[in-house]
């Protein structure tokens, strides 16, 4: 029971969505209906502004750090409650319970990001000098390849290096590798439509100068 309430908390609080829950307290947008209509820091870059954004990627990446933080303190000694409870973060943010809405079409449709906040999140519950080496790698992708779809991915890619290498030197538990591939799945599985604008070559750029909140 302890480890299905663990797996519960982990994935309702991933799936608050601070993104549209920060854009209409602050300025009365509802971001689903603005660029990707994902949740996460990107759109809410789009539509609110970076205060906003930078906001809303704190808090997305509190989801995956104190999920890993609530597994170690319900159910310490634990490794795989450790990457499960984060995973189950992930899939909260990015199929979040609080975003379900009924399409023209009458389809089911779940809202929310894309995972690579939480996943950030996760990997420091894990580690938290994976930090410096993410923060790096993310905005190198961000900033100088220029697709926020390659950032995302590149974390969960990143998280799968950072903690082989780990477990190749004996520093951690080869679970936590395992945390970064399966993140890395949920991750490529969120983005399959920006991964094919990208083979298409129409995804869309991305600039610290484009983003300023829309009237």
């Amino acid at each position: 029971m302890t480890l299905l309430l663990t797996i519960l908390i982990s994935y309702l609080f991933g799936a608050i969505p601070f993104g549209w829950l920060f854009s209409w307290l602050f300025f009365h947008i509802d971001i689903r209906k603005i660029g990707s209509g994902r949740t996460g820091t990107t759109n809410t870059m789009r539509a609110s502004g970076y205060p906003v954004a930078v906001l809303t990627l704190i808090f997305d990446v509190s989801k995956g750090f104190l999920a890993v933080w609530l597994a170690k303190m319900l159910v310490p000694g634990n490794v795989w409650i450790e990457i499960f409870a984060p995973l189950a973060a992930i899939i909260g943010h990015n199929y979040s319970i609080f975003l379900v809405e009924k399409t023209e079409n009458g389809k089911i449709h779940v809202g929310g990001g894309a995972g690579g906040a939480p996943a950030f999140g996760g990997s420091l519950g894990l580690w938290l000098p994976s930090f410096w080496y993410l923060l790096i790698i993310a905005l190198i992708a961000f900033f100088v390849i220029g697709y926020a779809s390659v950032t995302t991915m590149s974390i969960g890619f990143s998280i799968m290096i950072i903690f082989a290498l780990r477990a190749w030197m004996n520093l951690s538990p080869w679970s936590y590798f395992i945390y970064g591939l399966l993140a890395e799945i949920l991750l490529i599985w969120a983005l399959r439509p920006n991964i094919q604008r990208l083979l298409d070559g129409n995804e869309r750029g991305v600039s610290w100068r484009t983003y300023k909140k829309q009237k």
